[in-house]
C-alpha cells in the first residue's frame, strides 16, 4: 500500500524486520522444545537464542540464488550461529515457518482493525447522544418518507460497527493457528510436541489438520469480515456524501482552516474523506475474492496462493486500517447543521403526516383503499404546489377536507400532525443497540 494510505503502526506489521523477527522466534523455539525432547543439545538451542542474528540486505542477495526465501534467511542465519545452525529448521518445512507467521502477522493487524472499531464506536456514540432528539426526515429511494431521529441514523451506523467489532474478534479467533508439522502435514518429521510448544510462546492455537498448509478457508473468512466492514464504511461515507450535497447541507464533514476544495473553483468544501473512504472500502473488497480463491489447493500443497497472500494481505489490512482511523476523525469532526435538518423536515409541507392521517381514516371506519385515494389526492396536489412555488401544507388542507372532518374529530385529527409522535421511541432504540453484546 502506498503510503499515503497507510498509518506506521500497520505498516510495520508486514514490513521484513517483523517478518524475520518472526521467523527467528519460531525457529528458536521450535530449538528449545526439541532441546527438551532430547532431539538437539540443549546447548544448541541455547547457542541459537544467543547468537543468532540476520541480516535483510543479505538475506535479499542470497535469495537472487536461491530462489527460495526461507533458505536465503536459514544460510543467512547460520552464518551469525555457527556450527549449531545444523540443528535449526529440523524436521521442518518451509510452510511451518511461512503460515505460521503469517498467522502472528494476521492477529497482529486483527488487534488493531479492532481498536479501529472500537474508536469508531466511540466517535458514533457521542454524536449519538447529541442528536438522539433531533427531528429529521427520513428518506427511502432517496425521497422524503418519515421523520426520525439525526441520532437514530446514526445509531444504525454503530450497531454495523459493533457487529463488525465481534466478527472481527471471531476472526482473529479463526486466524491465529499454529502448523508446524513438516512435510505433507504428517508429523513424521517433527514431533508434535513442538508445535504445541510454539503455539503456546506465539500465542496461537494449534492447527487441527494442516496438510502441510494452514486449510485456507480460515484466511477466506478473515477477509470476508474485512470485506463487510469495508462495506459498513462506505455505508456511513455514502450517508455523509448525501447530508453534505449542497441541496441537503445537513451535516458536512470537518474542512480545516486553511484547506482547499477545489484548483479552480474557491468557494468548494468538497466530501473529499467521505469519498475517499468509498475508494478505499473497494480496495479492501478487492482481496475477499481472491482469499476465497485460495481455499482451493493441490493435494496437500501449492503455493497458488502465496503470491496473492504476499500481495493483498498487506494491502487490505493496511488500507482497512487507514479507513477506519480516517472514518472516526471524521465522525469525530462532522459538522452537523440543526437548522438545515429542520428545514428540509419542513420543506414539502408536512406531507410525511400522510400515513398518520391514512390509519385515522381507517380506525374511523373507512376502507384502506378509500382512504389511500383521499389522502393522496391531497398529498400530490401539495407536491404540485410547492413544485411550483407556493405555499402549501398538507396539515392546512387535509383539516379543511369535508370529508375527513365528519370522518376524524378534531383532537384525533391534531394529534395525527404531531412531529414528537415518530421520535418517541428512539431513546429505547438507542438503549436497544447499545444493550447487544
Amino acid at each position: 500500500m502506498i503510503p499515503r494510505y497507510a498509518r506506521p503502526q500497520m505498516t510495520q506489521i508486514w514490513e521484513p524486520e517483523n517478518r524475520f523477527r518472526i521467523w527467528f522466534e519460531i525457529e528458536a523455539h521450535a530449538c528449545d522444545a526439541q532441546a527438551d525432547l532430547g532431539i538437539i543439545p540443549a546447548s544448541a538451542a541455547k547457542a541459537v537464542w544467543k547468537k543468532g542474528k540476520w541480516d535483510i540486505a543479505r538475506i535479499d542477495e542470497i535469495e537472487k540464488t536461491t530462489r527460495h526465501d526461507v533458505l536465503a534467511f536459514l544460510t543467512d542465519l547460520a552464518a551469525s550461529i555457527g556450527p549449531d545452525a545444523r540443528f535449526v529448521h529440523q524436521g521442518m518445512t518451509s510452510s511451518d515457518i511461512l503460515d505460521t507467521t503469517l498467522s502472528v502477522q494476521m492477529k497482529q493487524a486483527a488487534d488493531l482493525l479492532i481498536e479501529g472499531l472500537e474508536r469508531v464506536l466511540s466517535a458514533l456514540k457521542k454524536r449519538v447522544d447529541e442528536t438522539i432528539d433531533l427531528p429529521t426526515i427520513g428518506r427511502s429511494h432517496g425521497i422524503h418518507a418519515e421523520p426520525t431521529s439525526f441520532g437514530i441514523k446514526l445509531a444504525s451506523h454503530y450497531a454495523a460497527f459493533a457487529r463488525a467489532k465481534k466478527r472481527m474478534i471471531a476472526a482473529r479467533q479463526e486466524i491465529a493457528m499454529c502448523a508446524i508439522s513438516g512435510p505433507v502435514g504428517s508429523f513424521a518429521t517433527v514431533d508434535p510436541r513442538v508445535e504445541a510448544h510454539i503455539a503456546k510462546k506465539m500465542d496461537l492455537m494449534v492447527e487441527p489438520i494442516s496438510t502441510q498448509v494452514i486449510p485456507r478457508d480460515r484466511h477466506a473468512i478473515f477477509f470476508a469480515t474485512m470485506g463487510v466492514i469495508a462495506a459498513s464504511i462506505e455505508n456511513f461515507a455514502i450517508e455523509m456524501r448525501h447530508l453534505q450535497r449542497s441541496e441537503v447541507r445537513e451535516a458536512e464533514e470537518p474542512f480545516a482552516k486553511g484547506q482547499k476544495g477545489s484548483s479552480a473553483m474557491p468557494h468548494k468544501r468538497n466530501p473529499i474523506l467521505a469519498e475517499n473512504l468509498t475508494g478505499l472500502a473497494r480496495v479492501v473488497r478487492a482481496a475477499v475474492t481472491p482469499a476465497m480463491e485460495n481455499v482451493a489447493l493441490w493435494h496437500e500443497r501449492d503455493i497458488s496462493h502465496s503470491s496473492v497472500e504476499r500481495v493483498f494481505a498487506p494491502d487490505a489490512t493496511i488500507a482497512l486500517d487507514f479507513a477506519l482511523a480516517r472514518l472516526s476523525g471524521l465522525i469525530d469532526g462532522m459538522v452537523i447543521y440543526k437548522d438545515r435538518v429542520k428545514t428540509n423536515l419542513e420543506s414539502l409541507g408536512g406531507l410525511y403526516f400522510s400515513q398518520r392521517v391514512l390509519l385515522a381514516l381507517t380506525q374511523a371506519g373507512m376502507s384502506r383503499e378509500d382512504s389511500y385515494a383521499l389522502v393522496q389526492s391531497t398529498a400530490m396536489k401539495v407536491w404540485d404546489d410547492i413544485q411550483s412555488g407556493k405555499h402549501a401544507s398538507f396539515e392546512e388542507r387535509i383539516k379543511a377536507d369535508p370529508i375527513i372532518q365528519k370522518k376524524i374529530d378534531s383532537k384525533t385529527l391534531k394529534a395525527c400532525f404531531d412531529l414528537k409522535y415518530y421520535t418517541r421511541h428512539a431513546r429505547k432504540i438507542w438503549k436497544r443497540v447499545l444493550a447487544v453484546k
